[in-house]
């Protein structure tokens, strides 16, 4: 007799109980709802967007090992999210790998931006460490590629605001010329698309495709170091979208003059225009930052408890934001108050991996010594059967400690592509789920990786 979804589900739960916290269990997973069960896939409905994105984040193992042993290798897990909230799926990130070439025939065609809506000047708060970069920017939107402006480049450290202020230029200019054509886009798609490109042969679809292009958002160059390909490609783009006056705008985690395994003649161009950083929010940006996470939310935060966030997260806008979220949805789902020991447990967390920054490097550096390897090997093609899994388990540990994307983790390991990253994080995975010795060597390394951190 065949199981329906609900009896489906309520297995899964089963094996997900055991796994986890029973606090944890009853929070996150005890409000969801199996919806449909089609084909051995299992559609459940959570309660938000930010359940699904911490279900995603946080118990995706889990998950994944209650779908399999419920329905099977070809089981697999879908969500659906409340009907408040269905108006903004066509919002969703679509899959910027598909060769986005021009229809032959057509001399102007229209783009998808890839922009993210939610960007915006309206909700970028301003303050003394972005006030001239957020000038600027605004001068670009309101007349891309009619500026000094050109190229735009902003840099400044990990979550600082960087790729918010570069949508907010695509938006705005959206907004004000409906026609101009803009594309945003990161270092792993651009080379993602050059691949496809030469492997169809239609290289010249490709440059054909950014002529219909009036701006351009690059974010995180730093990413292209070392792509010779890919740098050519861009020094040509650059050179003619300058020639005729289409706006070009990129972000990089450090200044022009220190990006390592970038061209000179490209760097010398990107000092053609303007250079403009972001530096760490002062303590009434903080603040103002606070106020604008929560202006949409229900709750409030005493101000002794924005306060005491504000003097323990100082660097980072993204960590910032998190510490809110997380305090929201500790507020909301465990229906606690929100009171300094609330903000203290949740800091504690986000100190203990974020603050602390634990880096790739320091990974590969503690991976390495585990299995007596020179770091290097991490970065080579070798397959030799102990650094193939040094440097899957790296990759592993990259991608649940940093918030990296896998082409930029492929980055870190001698320019490896996303999907090579991709393959050896769920290599990882699997094997965690059926090897226990295997199991405890990774987690006596991220333990490891930690208490580096602590020391």
């Amino acid at each position: 007799m065949e199981i329906n979804h609900v009896q489906v589900w309520n297995e899964c739960l089963s094996i997900i109980k055991s796994d986890i916290s029973e606090k944890s269990f009853n929070t996150w997973f005890i409000p969801i709802k199996p919806v449909k069960l089609e084909n051995k896939v299992l559609t459940i409905q959570v309660p938000s967007k930010m359940s699904y994105e911490w279900l995603e984040d946080k118990y995706i193992r889990q998950l994944k090992k209650a779908i399999l042993g419920v329905l099977g290798s070809k089981g697999r897990l879908e969500y659906k999210l409340p009907v408040k909230n269905e108006r903004n799926q066509s919002n969703k990130k679509v899959d910027r790998t598909i060769n986005p070439f021009a229809i032959p025939g057509l001399k102007k065609i229209r783009i998808d931006s890839n922009l993210n809506a939610n960007y915006l000047f309206s909700n970028y708060i301003q303050g003394d460490c972005n006030k001239m970069a957020r000038s600027a920017a605004l001068a670009v939107a309101k007349k891309p590629g009619g500026t000094s402006f050109n190229p735009m480049i902003i840099y400044g450290g990990v979550g600082l605001g960087k790729t918010h202020l570069a949508h907010a230029i695509g938006n705005e200019i959206k907004t004000r010329f409906p026609n101009h054509n803009i594309i945003y886009i990161t270092p792993e798609d651009f080379t993602n698309q050059i691949v496809k490109a030469i492997k169809d042969n239609n290289i010249e679809d490709f440059i054909r495709f950014h002529r219909n292009v009036d701006t351009i958002i690059i974010d995180d160059i730093q990413f292209l170091s070392g792509r010779k390909k890919s740098l050519e490609i861009l020094f040509n783009i650059f050179n003619e979208f300058h020639q005729n006056g289409k706006q070009i705008i990129l972000t990089s985690d450090r200044q022009p003059k220190d990006l390592e395994g970038m061209e000179e003649r490209l760097i010398s161009r990107f000092k053609w225009g303007l250079i403009t950083d972001l530096t760490p929010p002062e303590f009434e940006t903080r603040m103002a930052i606070i106020d604008e996470k929560l202006s949409n939310e229900e709750l409030e935060f005493p101000y002794a408890v924005k306060e005491y966030i504000c003097y323990n997260i100082t660097n980072n806008i993204r960590e910032l934001e998190g510490v809110c979220t997380s305090i929201i949805a500790q507020a909301t789902l465990s229906e606690r108050d929100v009171n300094i020991e609330l903000a203290k447990e949740v800091i504690q967390k986000f100190v203990s991996f974020n603050n602390k920054k634990i880096s790739i490097e320091n990974i590969k550096n503690v991976v390495a010594s585990h299995y007596k390897l020179d770091v290097e090997l991490l970065n080579s093609t070798s397959r030799k059967r102990e650094i193939v899994m040094a440097r899957q388990i790296s990759m592993y540990l990259a991608r649940e400690y940093t918030k990296h994307s896998y082409g930029r983790i492929g980055a870190y390991f001698g320019g490896k592509d996303h999907s090579t990253v991709m393959y050896s994080i769920k290599s990882v995975k699997n094997m965690l789920d059926v090897d226990k010795q295997f199991s405890e060597v990774v987690n006596n390394l991220e333990k490891e990786v930690q208490f580096t951190l602590k020391g």
